[in-house]
């Protein structure tokens, strides 16, 4: 490793250098700067530090074999999606896996676009469509039903909403509620963000102000700022200099000063309550200072010039920097966040963490999502669309002879275990009795609870945030055994099967054949038909000594919320 300095003199500084991969059983780096080939296929990015300088480099390891050209050319291309995701496979040598059945695709897209199951009647009529347009129809479909905004409200609200007993019950009530509205809107994503940086009133009528009432420092704001909207972690930058990143300790108290200016009127914080109400306004004055030379530091973008337009406020001109084409972090990390809700992992992992040191996987398509969602001037709605149309989307997830190692660059789709509240409103759907969640009206869906104080031992055990824990909030999709026991053993989902009132008694009492019963519950859980084999299995759970038709129906259902099939989308 060759360093080059100021006084045009240069030496070598392996021996001081430090070495870093970010794929090592792609490929490994030691101590030395040697790089080693691992097992896998794939693509690494390897760091080298000095003197805090940092430089990479990209190292692309194909698999074994020859792939015909032939077979890459012929590949379908939906949209740009699947242009770009075969160029990469192809310079890896990896082949798609084949392309998912009707019942995998419908529930695969009810589970990522409005976050439930299909019923039994929504799979049989899409199964007997024949129209070959029929995908595209669902999905446009899918984006309009009200189930929509709930569900992608939802995910954001790990991002932003703070702990009611710390900022109070109706301050965090109001912030969800700007959050759903602002999904029902369909709101241009640009314009949420604006909307949310630069809010200004009362916590008692505009819910995006609680962002302040929570993060009550620039320093606070500055770093959840830079994170959520721009994939910039700059938490480090705040003691030192930044070791992963260029972001020095003056660029992160240069940009928290865009916010010295917020003030607060009203009910300070007076946690375990914090019932009252407070103003977010802008003074005409406040400053930051570097922490260690006392210099105090004018508001300045952390890369690129922004002019303040007159009479904006400071916090209104980074809201439009931040916004702005020019900045090129800012559609990345959305769109980036969008892919790994659907496809199960981001094109750069963890999914706010853009920096050189951690690239994507396939640079030309999260740059295509980004240019594709500014020019659909910020719209959600068209970029869930755009990525669910594709062929890539519509892979299946059982993996061939040439991408079994493939765990980053979708040459199948990955399996994700159903978010916590889409599991418990599926079991709800199922057996027809309704959760009970306190503090929310009657018969409300897990996914419009409005915050996670809410008591629920079951989307606790799935993996719901610690309500104690500050936003943003990253889930893990993780399965435990504590899960795997809770679904076989959880009285709440016994009581839901076995309910007088319940979808398996109103079966069991009705004319449905054995057969048909089966049908309906493998409808519910799979969007599919049982095979021959799974109906001569359940068949004959109904013809056992002294079995009641309830009771089979009971076993068999509470069976099927116990497999992969039920818990996973794939």
């Amino acid at each position: 490793m060759t360093a080059y300095f100021s006084d045009a003199s240069s030496r070598d500084v392996t021996g001081q250098t430090t070495f870093q991969s970010n794929q090592s059983a792609i490929v490994a780096v030691d101590s030395d700067g040697l790089a080693t080939a691992g097992p896998l296929p794939g693509e690494s990015t390897l760091m080298a530090r000095y003197m805090g300088q940092i430089a990479t480099s990209r190292i692309l390891i194909p698999l074994e074999g020859n792939v015909p050209d032939d077979l890459y050319a012929a590949l379908p291309r939906n949209n740009f999606i699947d242009r770009l995701a075969w160029e990469k496979l192809k310079l890896l040598q990896v082949t798609p896996s084949e392309r998912a059945g009707d019942s995998r695709f419908l529930r695969r897209c009810y589970i990522d676009i409005i976050g439930r199951l299909p019923s039994p009647d929504e799979v049989r009529s899409f199964l007997s469509d024949s129209d070959p347009a029929k995908r595209d129809r669902l999905i446009e479909d899918l984006l309009e039903r009200p189930e929509y905004a709930d569900h992608w409200a939802n995910k954001w609200a790990d991002l932003l909403r703070p702990n009611p007993y710390r900022v109070g019950i109706k301050a965090v009530l109001n912030y969800d509620n700007w959050i759903r509205q602002s999904f029902r809107e369909n709101k241009p994503y640009d314009q949420f963000v604006r909307e949310l940086v630069a809010a200004e009133g009362s916590t008692w009528r505009n819910g995006a102000v609680t962002l302040f009432r929570d993060r009550r420092s620039p320093v606070e704001v500055a770093t959840i700022i830079s994170q959520l909207f721009m994939g910039i972690r700059l938490e480090c930058a705040k003691c030192h200099h930044h070791p992963f990143e260029r972001w020095s300790q003056e660029d992160f108290y240069s940009f928290a000063a865009y916010f010295s200016q917020v003030r607060r009127k009203g009910a300070g914080l007076s946690p375990p309550i914090s019932g009252g109400e407070e103003i977010i306004m802008t003074a005409k004055s406040g400053s930051v200072s570097h922490p260690l030379t006392g210099e105090v530091l004018p508001p300045r973008p952390l890369f690129g010039e922004i002019e303040a337009a007159e009479g904006e406020t400071q916090r209104e001109t980074v809201a439009r920097w931040i916004t702005s084409s020019e900045n090129i972090f800012f559609a990345k990390v959305i769109v980036n966040r969008v892919w790994a809700d659907m496809m199960g992992r981001g094109l750069v992992e963890p999914v706010d963490d853009l920096r050189a040191t951690n690239p994507a996987t396939n640079e030309p398509l999260l740059d295509g999502l980004a240019q594709h969602f500014q020019e659909s001037d910020f719209n959600l709605k068209t970029l869930i669309k755009t990525i669910a149309s594709s062929h890539l989307y519509s892979l299946r997830s059982e993996p061939t002879e040439r991408n079994v190692s493939d765990t980053q660059n979708y040459s199948r789709h990955y399996r994700q275990r159903l978010r916590a509240e889409v599991l418990v409103d599926a079991v709800t759907d199922i057996t027809g009795i309704h959760e009970q969640f306190s503090g929310m009206v009657a018969e409300s869906r897990a996914n419009q609870i409005w915050t996670h104080r809410v008591s629920s031992l079951f989307l606790d055990t799935f993996g719901r945030p610690d309500p104690n824990q500050d936003p943003p909030c990253e889930r893990t999709g993780e399965s435990t055994v504590t899960q795997a026991l809770h679904l076989m053993n959880a009285p709440n989902i016994h009581a839901k099967i076995t309910s007088d009132d319940g979808n398996v008694a109103n079966w069991a009492k009705s004319d449905l054949t054995s057969q048909q019963i089966v049908d309906e519950i493998y409808l519910w859980c799979y969007a599919r038909f049982p095979t021959d084999k799974e109906r001569q299995v359940c068949e004959a759970v109904f013809q056992e000594k002294d079995m009641t038709r309830q009771r089979a129906t009971e076993d068999i259902l509470w069976a099927l919320f116990n497999t992969p099939e039920f818990i996973i989308k794939d």
